[in-house]
C-alpha cells in the first residue's frame, strides 16, 4: 500500500493502477469505470487526467491520475472489506499529503515574513547609525532580503522607492495581504 497518494503537478493525486492494484481489480475494469464516470459528465472530466505507463514488456498502455474527488467518485461504486480498508487508507494518506503541502505552504510565509522583519530592521539600523559603512551594507542587505535582488551600490532612495510602492499599492492592510505583497515585492521593478 506504499504511495497511496502522490504528487503531480503540484497536485495529490492517485492513479487507476494504484486502485487496480489494491482493490484487486483488473485494471481494464477499473478503466472502463473511470470512462463511465466522465463519459456522463464534464464536470467529473476534471477529475482524471489521462496518461500512459510502461508495462514490463516495455508497452505502452493508458492509465489515469485522479485527484481526491475522482478518487471519492469512482471508489464509492466499489464494495467490500478490501474495498473499505482502501477507502479509510486512501482518506488517511490524502489527509497525510495535504497537511505536508500546507505545512510547507506555511515555512515558505514564514521565511517570507522573517525576511520582511528583518529587512524592516535593517532599514532601522540604517537610519539610526551615523557610521557610512554600515548604513550602506544595513541598505544594501535590506534591500535584497525584500526584493531578492543583488545590487552593488544600494541608495537610500532604493528602498525608500519600494517602501512607497508597497504602501501605495497596500496601504495600511499589507499585513492582511502579505502573501500579495510579497509577490509583488518579488517583481517589483524599482
Amino acid at each position: 500500500m506504499n504511495d497511496l497518494v502522490i504528487m503531480n503537478n503540484h497536485q495529490a493525486v492517485t492513479t487507476s493502477l494504484k486502485i487496480s492494484e489494491v482493490f484487486e481489480k483488473e485494471h481494464k475494469h477499473v478503466m472502463e469505470a473511470i470512462r463511465k464516470l466522465t463519459a456522463e459528465n464534464s464536470t467529473v472530466r476534471k477529475m482524471f487526467i489521462e496518461d500512459s505507463y510502461l508495462n514490463s514488456r516495455n508497452q505502452r498502455f493508458p492509465m489515469f491520475y485522479m485527484n481526491r474527488d475522482g478518487f471519492t467518485l469512482l471508489g464509492m461504486g466499489f464494495t467490500g472489506p478490501k474495498a473499505m480498508e482502501f477507502k479509510l487508507k486512501y482518506i488517511d494518506a490524502f489527509n497525510k499529503m495535504e497537511e505536508q503541502i500546507r505545512n510547507q505552504s506555511l515555512q515558505v510565509l514564514n521565511q517570507s515574513t522573517d525576511d520582511l522583519k528583518r529587512a524592516n530592521l535593517l532599514y532601522k539600523i540604517a537610519n539610526l547609525t551615523s557610521d557610512e559603512e554600515l548604513k550602506e551594507e544595513s541598505l544594501k542587505s535590506s534591500y535584497e532580503l525584500v526584493t531578492g535582488k543583488s545590487i552593488q551600490k544600494p541608495k537610500k532612495t532604493d528602498y525608500q522607492k519600494l517602501y512607497d510602492a508597497v504602501t501605495e499599492r497596500y496601504g495600511d492592510s499589507v499585513e492582511d495581504n502579505l502573501k500579495g505583497a510579497i509577490r509583488f515585492i518579488r517583481v517589483w521593478k524599482g
